[in-house]
């Protein structure tokens, strides 16, 4: 199991980004969450298995039609208890 924190800059706020992070969350067996953050970023919290954690990122990055909104990604690993309670994947801001 691996947790990752990630924060996506570039055009990611007002274009469905968090939507089409949660639609692309239920293609894997990934639990987390994806917020707004003040300063025009976007960040995604994803635990799973890391063959998972890691596909469902590289979706994001480079296949999806989310990727040409990035113009930044900063990945790091978390511990996993910051994400032991989560169920599903959710929108939390």
């Amino acid at each position: 199991m691996i947790a990752k924190k990630v924060f996506f800059a570039g055009r990611v706020q007002g274009v469905g980004f968090r939507y089409g992070t949660k639609q692309l969350a239920m293609g894997f067996d990934v639990v987390g969450t994806v917020r707004n953050l003040g300063d025009g970023r976007v960040e995604l919290c994803a635990m799973g298995e890391v063959e998972e954690v890691e596909a469902f990122l590289q979706e994001i990055r480079d296949e999806s039609n989310l990727s040409h909104h990035i113009l930044e990604c900063l990945e790091e690993e978390i511990p996993l208890s910051e994400m032991q309670d989560l169920k599903g994947f959710s929108i939390t801001g």
